[in-house]
């Protein structure tokens, strides 16, 4: 293991823990009633996941020299919407999955009127934290945070991207109809991430943060494409969520569309694309490039 490595870990172990634990403060506490409810919200926030989604915030944060306090709140605010479309998605009327995370999916452990609640709860709790904390120097540019999540959140973006994922069951898709529902479904919450993180400091230029964008783009859909070849070749036991389910709905994937190998290859190109949009000679951008290759080299 390298040094390199080494750091990356130490840094991303340290972030997910202090995510984690921000997390555990903010969500209503279990014995506050509603009970059921908070203490259903609890069960799909915390304890899992990889928290992607805040370790770019943090990441690109590192670009504007944000106040991690600051960043640590946007953060949250995205986990949280992500936690709520993960809870929304495996109902029966979605995806129909009874595992999440390695343990019982929310409307199993719960049940499903309780599991819709929670995903309603969780992202009205995202656009609370972004009023109710201070995150940018000025009102309008916390606006413009506001804003972009509800975008990335919304029918022109993840909502959007899950509703062209369900019609498209049973039928045959394009690589670039693929690319559309995922830029989405996908990445639009990924973007978000990224954006919601820089805009917590000051100092990036327009054309930076079209680049910063760009890279984005590019590790969210480098992000699903990993995820429908770990879908394909991964077990249930490593992933933490039922293995193979794509395949078994009919569901077009970039491993029914490419094949494994040139999934693979497309997931490194899309790595490429996106580390060409950062300034390597940026020592700022060192987590950044990291991430990407994170992303595309996990195996859950």
């Amino acid at each position: 293991m390298t040094t390199t490595t080494a750091d990356f870990r130490h840094w991303a172990g340290g972030l997910q823990q202090r995510v984690e634990a921000r997390l555990q403060a903010l969500l209503p506490g279990p014995d506050l009633a509603p009970q059921r409810l908070h203490q259903a919200m609890r069960y799909a926030v915390l304890g899992g996941g990889k928290r992607v989604r805040p370790l770019l915030a943090f990441a690109a944060a590192e670009l504007t020299r944000a106040d991690p306090e600051r960043v640590v709140i946007a953060a949250s605010a995205v986990e949280l919407i992500h936690a709520y479309s993960l809870v929304h998605d495996d109902l029966p009327c979605m995806d129909n999955d009874v595992l999440r995370r390695g343990k019982p999916a929310c409307h199993v452990e719960f049940d499903e009127a309780t599991a819709l609640l929670v995903g309603d709860a969780l992202q009205s709790l995202a656009f609370q934290l972004l009023a109710e904390y201070r995150l940018a120097d000025d009102a309008a540019a916390q606006l413009e945070m506001v804003r972009l999540l509800a975008a990335a959140s919304g029918s022109r973006g993840m909502a959007g991207g899950q509703a062209i994922d369900l019609a498209a069951a049973g039928t045959s898709l394009t690589l670039t109809e693929l690319e559309f529902m995922h830029i989405h479904k996908t990445g639009a919450l990924i973007r978000a991430a990224v954006l919601l993180g820089a805009r917590c400091g000051t100092g990036l230029s327009p054309e930076r943060t079209e680049k910063l964008d760009h890279y984005a783009k590019c590790v969210g859909l480098a992000f699903q494409v990993v995820d429908d070849v770990l879908d394909a070749e991964a077990t249930t036991a490593t992933l933490g969520k039922t293995a193979g389910k794509d395949a078994g709905r009919n569901k077009p994937t970039y491993v029914s569309v490419l094949g494994g190998n040139d999934a693979r290859k497309l997931a490194d190109e899309l790595r490429a694309a996106a580390l060409s949009a950062l300034d390597n000679g940026d020592e700022r951008t060192l987590r950044l490039r990291q991430l990407a290759d994170f992303i595309v080299d996990r195996k859950f």
